[in-house]
């Protein structure tokens, strides 16, 4: 429960400390004493984001720290999980400095908002009479009734499979759509494959084709002038070989007289040789060329093919066509295999949808066996509260889609007459029809809660006389097995506190604070009384509020 809470340079606060104690306790004050700024420093406590309007000091930082005793409450593996030290008095600190950054704490550990508020929803719960607005909201309603039917553990179950599902679903869908939109291309793609498989192409070809194909164009004069190379060579008359020859022969009939002689016939001999070697590969090449107009149109038209592949397809060279078309082969068997992954794929979702609507239909029988406890509960207290005739129902509308909780809405019906048709809650209801409600509400949400403290602020609001009398009975009641923080205007509902607390605020030249004190008996008498006539106390003021005290 909440033992005490520190504020520091709050809104109108420039410091106070406050402790809590068990049981029921009240908090009143006039309007703009600075009740709601009590709550606004607490909400810091649970993770609600600040700013630097929150400073009363814009030069000072502000400070607000609530100790919680939280022995009871199983909370030691949250500690572990997020590497807190542990502590049965825990403390929780925020800390908002003059450039609006902020800064928490749990015993001292630094830690994000959202293991602050992960803590805070198992510490407190606080009412507003923003939330009795919301019990007009499927959604608010629809999480009322599971914290009723303290089925979590399904409810995870069922959010883990939907998240799954709704994943693999998503996933089928797109495989679906980009199938379809691959298929449609399918035949082109084919086509194109085809075209390049049908050229039957090797790397390299396309130089050496170019290169034959040179040499072709130029094969009548490549022939001419090897022919007139072969006469130079062997022609009688003017023989370079047969010169070359007699060369060899006066070199080699002196080379015994001359110093190099020998080497030099060494030399000849060798040109001579290659010489012949020369005359042989020219006389060859000149014998196998020809002049084949067939060749060149065979050549012409197999390097045209080769042209248009690339210039179509926007490559150069055939090895980027190779792997073009090994690439569209890759994608013609990934579509070809698209049926097969997609059939798989929705055997997947099929199977996660039946787990699905199997989890949803145990969700929904939870909630069809509590309904009828609920509402009849709710028109019980409600008739407690002065709406004799109230009628209550809890409607549970099958969807067939999947919803985050389930595959249903929750609607609460009300009417406050007789013979009067059901409504939705946020149509026909009152403000202080709500109230009561919200309160019905809450009473029966104690019973099934864990938290060590509740808060209400102003909860009371629209009622009044014996029907806030009434009202006050039962958060009594709820005081009694968890704490209970209640912000009143109401006499009748004060009285009913263990412990009464007076929010009030002074003026001075230079600015206004908030104060919270704990009430002695006498002063307690005093502020009910003026609760019950104003701030001019008559007797009979003091005497009412005696009595209600008594009671």
């Amino acid at each position: 429960m909440l033992q005490s809470i520190y504020i520091q340079n709050y809104a109108l606060i420039n410091e106070l400390e406050i402790d809590f104690n068990k049981g029921l306790n009240i908090i009143t004050g006039e309007t703009g004493a600075g009740k709601s700024i009590l709550l606004g420093a607490l909400s810091l406590i649970l993770g609600q984001r600040a700013d630097t309007t929150v400073l009363k000091d814009k030069s000072k930082k502000c400070f607000v720290e609530a100790q919680f005793s939280i022995k009871k409450y199983n909370l030691k593996d949250f500690f572990k999980i997020n590497d807190i030290d542990y502590d049965d008095l825990t403390t929780i600190r925020r800390e908002i400095n003059n450039n609006g950054k902020s800064r928490a704490f749990i015993n001292d550990t630094p830690v994000n908002l959202s293991v602050l508020k992960s803590l805070s929803e198992s510490l407190i719960d606080i009412h507003s009479q923003h939330e009795s607005l919301l019990l007009g909201d499927d959604h608010f309603q629809l999480g009322l009734v599971d914290s009723f039917a303290n089925h979590s553990d399904v409810l995870d179950q069922y959010k883990k499979t939907y998240e799954t599902y709704n994943s693999l679903n998503s996933e089928y869908n797109r495989l679906v759509n980009n199938a379809d939109k691959a298929k449609s291309d399918l035949d082109y793609l084919q086509f194109q494959f085809n075209q390049i498989e049908e050229a039957k192409l090797v790397d390299g070809e396309q130089e050496k084709l170019e290169t034959e194909l040179e040499q072709l164009n130029h094969s009548e004069e490549i022939k001419l002038n090897l022919s007139a190379s072969t006469n130079l060579f062997s022609n009688e008359e003017t023989s370079v070989i047969s010169g070359l020859n007699q060369i060899r022969t006066s070199i080699n009939s002196v080379s015994k007289y001359l110093k190099e002689g020998e080497e030099l016939s060494l030399r000849i001999n060798s040109v001579y040789i290659e010489l012949q070697d020369i005359n042989s590969e020219v006389e060859r090449m000149n014998e196998l060329l020809e002049h084949n107009p067939e060749r060149i149109e065979f050549v012409n038209d197999r390097l045209n093919n080769i042209y248009s592949l690339q210039q179509k397809h926007k490559v150069s060279t055939i090895k980027e066509l190779i792997e073009l078309k090994e690439e569209l082969e890759k994608r013609i068997i990934l579509i070809n295999s698209y049926d097969f992954e997609t059939d798989k794929l929705r055997l997947e979702v099929e199977e996660l949808r039946n787990e699905l609507i199997g989890i949803a239909n145990t969700i929904s029988a939870n909630r069809k066996k509590l309904i009828p406890v609920i509402e009849d509960r709710v028109i019980k207290i409600l008739q407690l509260l002065g709406i004799a005739n109230a009628a209550f129902k809890i409607e549970q509308e099958q969807v067939d889609e999947f919803l985050v909780s389930g595959r249903e809405l929750i609607k609460f019906l009300f009417s406050a007459n007789k013979n009067v048709q059901l409504e939705e809650l946020a149509k026909v209801a009152s403000g202080g029809e709500m109230s009561r409600l919200m309160l019905g509400i809450k009473s029966l949400f104690v019973e099934t809660t864990t938290l060590p403290t509740i808060i209400f602020d102003e909860i009371d609001t629209g009622t009044s006389g014996e029907i806030a009398d009434k009202m006050g009975t039962i958060i009594k009641g709820i005081s009694k097995n968890i704490q209970v923080i209640n912000i009143t205007h109401l006499p009748q509902i004060a009285s009913k506190g263990d412990y009464h607390y007076l929010v009030y605020k002074e003026d001075n030249q230079d600015t206004t604070n908030t104060f919270i004190k704990i009430l002695d008996q006498q002063e307690r008498i005093n502020e009910i009384a003026k609760m019950l006539s104003g701030e001019a106390l008559s007797e009979a003021a003091i005497q009412n509020a005696k009595v209600l005290l008594d009671k």
